[in-house]
This record gives C-alpha cells, sequence and structure tokens, in this order.
C-alpha cells in the first residue's frame, strides 16, 4: 500500500474512534495504559474543528487529563508515549508513538472544553487541574488489511 493511502486510511481510523489508549512508562520502567478521549473525533467531541485545522494529513493529537493525575507526573518524568487506535473486530490497528507535550495556550483549553467536563474539572475550563497534551508523533505502527506496516512521520508543525 502506498504511503498516502496508508496515511489517509490511518487518519480516517483516528478520527473515527471516540476513545485512545495511551501508554505512559512509570517510574519503574513499566507501560501504564489507560483510556483517554480523543479529541480528532470530531462526532463525539463538537466544536473543536478549529484546533485540528490545517491537520489533515498528519497526525497531530489532543488529549486533556488532570494536573494531578498519575499520568502528568509519569509524562513529566518521561514524555515518551503511545497511543493505540483500534478496530479489532476488522484486524485494524494503530500505535502512534512520540514525545508529548503540556500547553498552557488559553485559548485551545478554551475550544477544546466541552459541555458536560464540569465533571472533571469542577472549576471549568479554567481549572488548574484541566491540561492539554499534545502529541505530534513521530512513528505509525500497525496492522491493517492484511499487513504490518511502519511509518516514520515527519514532524507537524
Amino acid at each position: 500500500m502506498d504511503t498516502d493511502t496508508l496515511l489517509r486510511e490511518n487518519l480516517e481510523l483516528v478520527n473515527s474512534l471516540k476513545i485512545a489508549y495511551l501508554s505512559t512508562v512509570n517510574g519503574e520502567g513499566y507501560p501504564q495504559t489507560r483510556a483517554v478521549f480523543n479529541l480528532r473525533c470530531r462526532d463525539a467531541f463538537p466544536g473543536t474543528d478549529a484546533c485540528f485545522e490545517g491537520h489533515d494529513r498528519d497526525v497531530l493529537l489532543y488529549f486533556t487529563t488532570n494536573t494531578s493525575s498519575t499520568k502528568m507526573a509519569e509524562i513529566r518524568r518521561n514524555p515518551a508515549v503511545s497511543v493505540y487506535y483500534c478496530r479489532p473486530d476488522e484486524f485494524f490497528g494503530l500505535m502512534l508513538a512520540g514525545r508529548i507535550e503540556v500547553v498552557e495556550d488559553q485559548s485551545l483549553r478554551s475550544a477544546l472544553w466541552q459541555e458536560g467536563w464540569e465533571r472533571y474539572y469542577a472549576q471549568g475550563r479554567d481549572d488548574p487541574d484541566y491540561t492539554i497534551l499534545r502529541l505530534r508523533p513521530s512513528r505509525m505502527k500497525g496492522w491493517h488489511r492484511g499487513e504490518a506496516f511502519v511509518l516514520d512521520l515527519p514532524a507537524a508543525s
């Protein structure tokens, strides 16, 4: 499969799933995986379109988390992460790897905010426990159409 088709079909997978699985590394060196909201899924997270404008051909990702979480402590210690997306019934899986970063931009915090998130961040979009994470993956690896693939990704801007 050519690179453009591979990238396009994997982006369709990413854009279609509400949940992704984010793995960090704990202090003992073991992977820690948990489900996170996939904010690229515009059907599940309306209003986020502008945050991904110009990123139709790269895999820029945003996630939110609690600043006070174990996940954040692990990211501060080691920002190397992976994110996994899959449709198991289709044998279609995708792992994205790279270094994740905390984003302090207030306008992005507002743009990504979703109604109802007060249950996670009691003080709303200005809650100091509300953190935005950005991943610009450097590697894509997975299984699709009966084939394994690995693709090194150019840096997203």
